[in-house]
């Protein structure tokens, strides 16, 4: 059974960076962004650059993340996993937070040493305002370095998220080579829309605000081969 997910998402990259691995549309601002391997392990490496190099994180610290599905949590939550960051979504005492912008009040039941915020705005643009005591993710998170090597042993929690993924993956019907629309709305978990895709060697559709009129359409044009919708 896999326990490092670091491993497991370069494995799912490694035959070809090139193909898209997420694909992101919000169908409430028209917003479609994909993601090559290449490009998603890039924001992968910044953020586990920025929590090791710049916040001083080490294997173990946690990170509370308040982020809804979105291509940019993907690569907040992969970037933790790689610097060994537990991750953990009850409100409590954490090392590094972060929120998206317009969750940023809910940051008052979390005691955090950074906190970033996240706009989730199309093409990765900065926030217009920031929200007192939080940094922009985007803004700071671009100067980091493109390349980081993880931990050769995964985080304390890898196995069982791992193992998790898998028999969600088993559960969904999910299979390598598949190519997945997933309706955030419905599965917000990211060991569905994230980690059981990964895990299967498959391909992410992911749709916030998913309107069904599109779907059929969508599914032929992105030549998708399983739907969770």
């Amino acid at each position: 059974m896999a326990d490092n997910i670091a491993r497991v998402f370069a494995d799912a990259i490694a035959t070809d960076p090139t193909r898209p691995v997420l694909t992101w549309y919000d169908d409430a601002t028209g917003e479609r962004t994909e993601l090559s391997g290449a490009t998603l392990a890039n924001w992968v490496a910044k953020t586990a650059n920025l929590l090791v190099d710049e916040v001083a994180l080490a294997p173990g610290d946690t990170a509370g993340v308040l982020l809804p599905p979105h291509w940019q949590t993907a690569a907040v939550l992969l970037g933790c996993w790689s610097a060994k960051l537990t991750v953990v979504d009850a409100p409590g005492a954490v090392d590094v937070l972060f929120a998206a912008a317009d969750r940023a009040a809910e940051a008052d039941a979390w005691s955090a040493g950074e906190r970033y915020a996240l706009a989730l705005a199309p093409f990765a643009l900065p926030l217009r305002e920031v929200p007192p005591g939080f940094v922009d993710y985007v803004v700071e998170v671009r100067g980091h370095g493109d390349h980081f090597t993880p931990y050769p042993k995964g985080g304390e929690g890898d196995a069982e998220l791992l193992a998790r993924a898998a028999a969600r993956a088993a559960d969904l019907g999910i299979a390598t080579g598949d190519r997945v629309l997933i309706d955030a709305a419905r599965h917000p978990d990211p060991v569905d829309w994230l980690l059981a895709p990964l895990t299967a060697g498959a391909s992410i559709v992911l749709c916030g605000n998913l309107d069904l009129a599109r779907l059929d359409s969508r599914t032929a044009s992105e030549k998708v081969t399983r739907t969770l919708a």
